[in-house]
């Protein structure tokens, strides 16, 4: 996942090169794998390699996605040397070779490294290995002065703590920063009391409205009490509401950051914004960036924002050992053993950020229960890295995490990731840097801002084999791990189970499409079937005609393709539900409209396959008792989508039925027909009758504005022959009603 930046940076593609041979001439082919943040004036890189006694330039530009570079070799190629260009330098330095044949560049801005073998595979036209791009995304953040801002904005925050926030305006940039020392009387100590996120403030406004859009059979979005109330409290402020509206006017982006505390409150107005702007639509960016900000909400939130497509506009800034945002994946309820310890400790904290001086002279610390803190949150921090996804614990991570330390930084995206490098960064820490991290960022954020990686670069005999091993090595010694510490290998199966989590839902849904394709020809019977159907000479129709099938092969078959599409998309929504899709894929365009036309083909078919084989009889009507949940599902995505709001005037009838539910109404309406006229109850009858009308005033709307395929209206259908009866009923009943009225219900009119 991409960190979403403001739009002064421009943006470069990350490459794969290799060799493919075409005509007995050796070509190098750059394909563009993904695009990543960078300044202006980094735009373009040089390499050159030496082959025999001439000299080869690659000169690499922004190009389109789509578009490659191709530059010819010309001979025979034996090059027989690894070259790495170092940027400074105006030669390359040449080490031993390697074995592998690809030629790549996984950090452009401070090394090309080339990998060439003897006598390259010609054949090799895919990729041979991903790229590791943890190191790369945050050594671009940290090109920028996004970082350095931030953090001047927060501390300035945190020195004016009784105003709470600070605005201010770089350019078209807006920040918005919270102080880290904010607190609510009365507040839990140990921020563990979770509390619904609201969906309206007091007085009636929306507040996070999409976030409560979670599936069926999900807990509800639930985030920490006492840092909500902080967060309403500056909400509720004139002056924040009165700066936030000039400065949403004024900017083309809006940075919400903040320390400590002040991170969640930063995450929290972020939140707001951005559910504020789906509805509003004006065109402006959101980014929160935080630092040492504690955990806010529980898994459901973070599925949330996964699903509104908004991991990408969190960047969580922690450091190695920070103990805050590891606090909470411990058990701090009050009878937990360091429960009384939290307070001291935020107290030193507070005081020491907002008096660095006297911070260590106004709160007295205590080895032994600095390590009793320590040693718990360590110990529960593991048992979440063991327990994985079925993790019992109350607060999950969600957006991008920016670990950094003395050494560099890494970025981090997929959440069991997350949870395990922040066990094995505090692991190789000891209790007494765990509480000093938290006052560090400043620290932090001057040292990766400048350009500290280029005095990196691999030991004689130690270079990887592929980019892919490269990136993971310098991801690991910018995250302050040493190769030869205990926690690097599982540190290294961590950024390489990152890396593989993340590209998994994105290979099952490419893999879904094909199989989609796989399968269209099953709906192009179906298709065909209908508009047999809809042509025959006892004008029954798609449904009624299926309703009334026959033996005959073609019905079998349409059945038979109407149960494999079923099992088709049940499997698509088992693999959603189960999170091996991406969290945003009931939005892609693709599968909504391919989910929302198989409905409308197919559900009929269902409908009457259900009233064919008398299930209403034991169940009861289809739409309350019947209907597969499939298609509930699928409703939903429709209408995230807007779909179905629009009224559009139709010249003729619908290819489908756009109401998929229509022919389980008539079923019910038919039912009624025949209740009304076995019954002798006035009141019964009288409500048997309002909802015939009812449904014959939404059947009539639906056939007038053509909402209806052909079929609906064919001389035989079940829809038609209904019509009939019920208006031949009803006008028996407004004959009598003059003559009758006071026996028309009783004896005469059932």
């Amino acid at each position: 996942m991409e960190l979403v930046v403001p739009p002064c940076y421009e943006i470069i593609p990350t490459c794969h090169l290799h060799f493919f041979k075409k005509k007995g001439v050796v070509f190098l082919k750059m394909q563009v794998l993904q695009w990543t943040l960078q300044q202006p004036h980094l735009t373009m890189f040089t390499a050159s390699c030496y082959y025999r006694e001439k000299d080869l330039s690659l000169q690499i530009k922004l190009c389109s996605q789509q578009e490659m570079l191709e530059k010819a070799f010309v001979g025979e190629t034996t090059i027989h040397q690894t070259i790495v260009l170092d940027q400074k330098k105006a030669k390359p330095k040449t080490t031993q070779a390697t074995k592998g044949n690809l030629l790549c560049f996984n950090k452009p801005s401070f090394q090309l490294k080339q990998v060439l073998s003897q006598k390259p595979n010609l054949s090799m036209d895919t990729e041979t290995s991903p790229f590791e791009t943890s190191e790369m995304l945050a050594d671009f953040l940290a090109s920028t002065p996004l970082l350095s801002e931030s953090w001047r904005l927060c501390n300035l925050a945190t020195a004016n703590s009784p105003k709470s926030f600070v605005v201010d305006q770089v350019g078209s940039i807006g920040y918005v920063a919270f102080s880290g020392t904010l607190s609510v009387s009365g507040s839990d100590p140990s921020f563990k009391n979770l509390v619904r996120l609201p969906v309206h403030d007091v007085a009636g406004n929306y507040l996070f409205v999409p976030l409560h859009d979670q599936n069926e059979g999900e807990e509800p979005v639930m985030v920490q009490g006492a840092l909500l109330r902080i967060f309403e409290n500056i909400y509720s402020d004139p002056s924040f509401q009165n700066q936030m509206s000039t400065l949403m006017q004024t900017s083309q982006s809006i940075i919400f950051t903040g320390h400590s505390i002040g991170g969640t409150t930063a995450s929290l107005a972020a939140l707001w914004l951005l559910s504020y702007l789906q509805s509003n639509s004006p065109n402006l960016s959101v980014l929160c960036i935080t630092f040492g900000s504690p955990l806010l909400g529980n898994e459901t939130l973070s599925r949330a924002i996964l699903r509104e497509r908004w991991g990408g506009k969190f960047c969580h800034v922690v450091s190695k050992y920070d103990l805050m945002p590891r606090i909470l994946f411990a058990p701090l309820d009050p009878i937990a053993p360091i429960a009384p310890l939290i307070k001291p400790l935020l107290q030193f904290w507070h005081f020491f950020m907002t008096s660095p001086h006297l911070g260590l002279l106004a709160v007295q610390r205590n080895d032994e229960h600095e390590a009793q803190i320590f040693q718990f949150v360590l110990f529960h921090l593991g048992r979440s890295v063991e327990a994985g996804e079925e993790a019992t614990g109350v607060f999950r991570p969600f957006g991008n995490y920016f670990f950094c330390s003395e050494d560099g930084a890494i970025c981090v995206d997929n959440v069991e990731s997350v949870i395990k490098m922040m066990y094995l960064l505090l692991a190789t820490g000891s209790p007494s840097c765990s509480i000093e991290d938290h006052l560090k960022y400043g620290d932090y954020v001057e040292r990766i801002s400048s350009q500290f990686l280029e005095r990196k670069s691999f030991m004689e005999g130690e270079l990887p084999e592929s980019s892919y091993e490269a990136g993971v090595v310098l991801a690991l010694q910018s995250s302050g791990i040493s190769s030869q510490e205990p926690v690097a290998g599982p540190a290294k199966d961590c950024l390489k189970a990152a890396r593989r989590m993340g590209r998994t839902p994105n290979l099952n849904c490419a893999n879904l499409a094909i199989k989609l394709s796989k399968i269209n020809p099953y709906r192009a019977e179906i298709e065909w079937y209908k508009a047999l159907c809809d042509r025959s000479d006892d004008q029954m129709g798609y449904y009624d005609s299926f309703k009334r099938r026959g033996a005959s092969k073609r019905d079998s078959r349409v059945n038979l393709n109407r149960h494999k599409l079923a099992q088709f998309w049940d499997n698509v929504i088992d693999l959603m539900e189960s999170n091996q899709l991406p969290h945003d894929f009931h939005r892609h365009g693709k599968w909504v409209y391919s989910s929302q036309s198989y409905k409308l083909l197919v559900e009929p078919l269902d409908i009457a396959e259900y009233y064919r084989t008398g299930m209403h009889h034991s169940k009861g009507h289809y739409i309350s008792h019947g209907r597969e949940r499939r298609y509930q599902i699928f409703d939903r995505w429709w209408k995230g989508t807007g779909g179905g709001d629009e009224e559009n005037k139709r010249s003729k009838f619908a290819s489908l039925t756009q109401d998929t539910c229509f022919w389980a109404q008539v079923e019910e309406a038919r039912g009624l027909l025949d209740d009304v006229g076995n019954t002798r109850d006035p009141s019964l009858s009288a409500l048997l009758w309002e909802k015939m009308d009812s449904f014959a005033s939404y059947a009539k709307k639906l056939v007038e504005t053509k909402e209806v395929s052909v079929d609906v209206v064919a001389k035989n259908s079940s829809y038609s022959l209904w019509l009939k009866d019920y208006n031949e009923l009803k006008s028996q009943r407004e004959h009598f009603r003059p003559q009758f009225s006071g026996f028309m219900n009783r004896e005469i009119v059932p």
